[in-house]
């Protein structure tokens, strides 16, 4: 079974995903979660040199994405890294600027579509609103809302066949209630100003998003499913902090870097395609004596594991999955592989995952896609390319990725997160 007890991991990871209504309180509550634990939280303006040493615990907060690291005692020039790979942001609905409108007495928000999200899973439910608002001076508060706004479908009365074919205009149909009344105070800005404490005046700019305000819950007759909003990706960033504060590393830096903006390709200065793993690792190489030359070495014998969730077999449609490979619920984490490089695992990836996963005690499954589904992708190939580290991709089997709410077996986030702590200690 692995050493996390899977039913206190399930509560937990229910506690984190609260926690993390975007990808900005999810970086804030990973500094939190380490900061307790004796982590020590780095300005990437300042001199690190009195930080970086050996047995060091740091982390490093960019926008909605941190970084944090774990020296072993004897770390020196050359030391490789060990990484886990996660992102922090997930699928929904954006703010848009100028986001306030008033129509036959309902107040709405103005919404941009973020990623990919499976729309029809959004309608009829109460939906919060959550992110940064940021000051004129350039300083920043998180603010979240309780139950706020809803998506409401069209009544079968007035689209008959609503049930035959369901596809919503992207502009017309996505605008959140959000009140009801005249036009004087339907200012949705000031109205998320005042629950951060801040006067609408002061407000300069905003990163606002939608996400489902109902609390994860575990169901099903044997309370073995666990339902909840962000399993993707918050399974692999929950799986990681766990792992890092159980991970002992002796011979490598066990590094979690969870990245922003996956869900729309990570090209950002906090995404995987930009410089912030690369710029940290290089100062980290500097901070213990190392050179280009021994950052290259350390590069070389390092290894990350991108981890985010994958596909559990859709019990309705097998036909959508490949006829032999078949994850199932409770099988273990999946280790994702793709011919054409959309997942980075290769042949001695994959021996470096039998042997974690044998050392952790945990069981994992294969995931391939059927060759007339083509599958996504990760921040796999991305940190492969833009670092040279060699990668290999892992994550939780999900059911209704991209919903509003996904679903997991209660035992695999536990299974995941042992195989991590056994990787990030480099003990295979």
């Amino acid at each position: 079974m692995g050493d996390m007890d899977a039913s206190a991991h399930i509560d937990d990871l229910a506690a984190f995903v609260s926690a993390s209504p975007s990808s900005y309180h999810a970086a804030a509550e990973v500094a939190r979660r380490l900061g307790e634990a004796g982590y020590e939280t780095l300005d990437e303006t300042a001199d690190w040199s009195d930080s970086v040493r050996p047995g060091a615990r740091l982390t490093i907060v960019r926008d909605g994405s941190v970084i944090a690291l774990a020296l072993p005692p004897a770390a020196g020039r050359g030391t490789p890294f060990r990484i886990l790979g996660a992102h922090t942001d997930s699928p929904g609905f954006k703010l848009k600027p100028k986001p306030s409108t008033v129509a036959f007495g309902w107040w709405q928000a103005g919404v941009e579509v973020y990623g990919g999200p499976v729309v029809p899973s959004w309608f009829d439910r109460e939906l919060a609103f959550a992110g940064r608002i940021v000051h004129r001076d350039g300083t920043a508060t998180l603010v979240r809302t309780g139950p706020f706004a809803r998506i409401p479908h069209l009544a079968i009365h007035l689209d008959r066949a609503v049930n035959d074919s369901f596809a919503p205009d992207k502009q017309r149909e996505l605008q959140p209630i959000w009140g009801a009344g005249g036009p004087e105070n339907a200012d949705i800005v000031a109205h998320l100003a005042g629950l951060a404490g801040i006067g609408g005046a002061d407000v300069a700019g905003y990163d606002i998003i939608t996400v489902d305000s109902a609390s994860p819950a575990r169901f099903g007759a044997e309370q073995n499913l666990f339902a909840s909003g962000r399993l993707d990706n918050l399974s692999s960033v929950h799986a990681g902090v766990v792992a890092l504060l159980a991970a002992e590393p002796t011979q490598a830096i066990a590094v979690l870097a969870a990245f922003d903006h996956e869900e729309v390709g990570s090209e950002t200065r906090s995404g995987a395609a930009g410089p912030f793993l690369a710029d940290v690792l290089e100062r980290i190489s500097i901070g213990l004596g190392g050179d280009r030359s021994d950052l290259a070495r350390a590069i070389a014998g390092s290894w990350c594991l991108s981890s985010d969730a994958g596909h559990a077999v859709h019990p309705n449609r097998p036909d959508r999955h490949d006829p032999v490979n078949r994850p199932v619920p409770g099988g273990g984490p999946l280790l994702k592989i793709n011919a054409n490089q959309r997942y980075t695992t290769d042949g001695t990836g994959a021996a470096l995952w039998a042997r974690t996963c044998a050392a952790a005690e945990v069981p994992y499954q294969e995931f391939v896609s059927n060759n007339s589904v083509p599958c996504g992708s990760t921040i796999g190939p991305i940190t492969a390319a833009r670092i040279g580290i060699p990668t290999l991709d892992v994550g939780v089997p999900l059911l209704s990725m991209h919903s509003a709410r996904e679903l997991c077996h209660v035992d695999d986030p536990a299974y995941l997160s042992s195989a991590a702590r056994v990787f990030l200690s480099a003990q295979p």
